[in-house]
């Protein structure tokens, strides 16, 4: 369906005598409107017929007062807590024997991640059964030592040294106990016949493996990170904002932003903290975001890149629906209703400075130009403008 324009320039036409313009309109009969329009027009001037208006759905509308945001434009990224991270290595060295994961698997919380083999491991294991049968001796020598001593049998010089060495038994039976704990060996059932130069390294919290260093074969020092892990629970933004503009930001304030790859679907989150320290570098404070529905966590992942928008305070101004303003070589324009003649709507086009855009309209910022009743096209001004 066509829309015609018409446009009229200033020259005088048969000595003033009445301009008939043949108007066509896309009506389903297809019939003819002939409009009269008396006296000069100029370039600016845009009539439409009624059957235009209706079969284009065009609207009229007014100047109205929009609530603007100030907004705080900001970058970042996303991120998680420091618990829920975890760089995975071994607490003892050893050759990696077993390591079959992969960057992207969910591991769960002491699940094992890798298998490490050592001769070393032996020792611990024997100074522990060692320790622990040699343990009872001197316990029960201590007793009897406390008893005698109390009953004036024997020397405390004894009793003391019966209790010297038990003690000391006592505190090296601990310490090897939660050693082969930290080697994941279950001291309780360890024997001579089920020591073992093998350990596990398990994984201290649940998540997505996101790194694996360990290859089989290689020697893992206790300083060496194998695996790290990122659990993606709670996932929140951590944006940068300039010292310029920090004291806009406040708790509570919203924040909306969208993904490089889908820039039509808008997400809303929350300021939840405000860093008390500035990057002496960058000059710019960590701000703490918590998105609104937590189940939009699940489209994103730590590191991903962002750009968002702190909406900080409103402002009402005078603003006209997006539709009814448009933009021609840097400069817009919109129509402004004039009258009526001969059954047909006349518009002028008229210049407009225009400011924010947001919610669907378009602030103006010389809208003292225009009075209270003026009315503009407010639906379909951009193929009456641009034909």
């Amino acid at each position: 369906m066509k829309r015609t324009k018409h446009t009229f320039n200033t020259s005088i036409f048969l000595g003033g005598l009445a301009l008939v313009l043949s108007l066509f309109s896309c009506g389903s009969n297809d019939s003819n409107e002939t409009i009269t329009l008396d006296g000069n027009q100029n370039e600016n001037i845009v009539v439409i017929t009624n059957s235009q208006f209706e079969a284009s759905a065009m609207e009229i509308g007014k100047m109205e007062t929009f609530e603007f945001s100030d907004k705080v434009h900001t970058t970042g990224m996303f991120d998680v807590p420091p618990g829920h991270k975890a760089s995975v290595s071994a607490y003892f060295g050893g050759y990696v024997k077993e390591s079959e994961l992969l960057p992207g698997q969910v591991a769960t919380k002491g699940q094992t991640l890798l298998t490490l083999e050592n001769p070393d491991y032996l020792q611990t294991q024997q100074d522990f059964l060692e320790v622990k049968n040699h343990l009872a001796f001197l316990k029960s020598d201590y007793e009897r030592q406390r008893n005698l001593s109390e009953e004036n049998i024997s020397s405390q010089k004894k009793f003391l040294q019966a209790e010297t060495e038990y003690n000391s038994a006592l505190t090296q039976y601990e310490a090897l106990k939660k050693k082969l704990a930290l080697m994941n060996i279950d001291f309780n059932s360890l024997t001579a016949e089920k020591m073992t130069s093998i350990i596990s390294v398990k994984s201290p919290i649940s998540g997505f493996i996101t790194s694996v260093q360990a290859t089989k074969g290689m020697f893992l020092n206790p300083s060496d990170i194998a695996i790290t892990i990122t659990n993606t629970e709670h996932m929140h933004m951590e944006l940068n904002v300039f010292e310029k503009d920090l004291h806009k930001i406040k708790m509570g304030q919203k924040v909306k932003f969208k993904r490089q790859n889908d820039p039509n679907k808008v997400f809303v989150a929350t300021v939840g903290l405000i860093n008390k320290a500035i990057d002496t570098e960058s000059r710019s404070v960590l701000v703490h975001c918590h998105l609104d529905n937590e189940a939009d966590e699940l489209l994103f992942i730590p590191g991903m890149y962002v750009e968002a928008e702190i909406f900080t305070a409103t402002q009402g101004q005078m603003a006209l629906p997006e539709t009814a303003v448009v933009e021609v070589e840097n400069n817009y324009y919109v129509l402004v209703k004039t009258g009526t003649e001969n059954g047909a709507s006349v518009f002028e086009k008229r210049m407009v400075k225009v400011g924010a855009t947001e919610g669907g309209y378009t602030s103006i910022l010389n809208h003292e130009e225009f009075n209270e009743n003026t009315e503009f096209l407010t639906n379909g001004a951009f193929n009456m403008i641009m034909e």
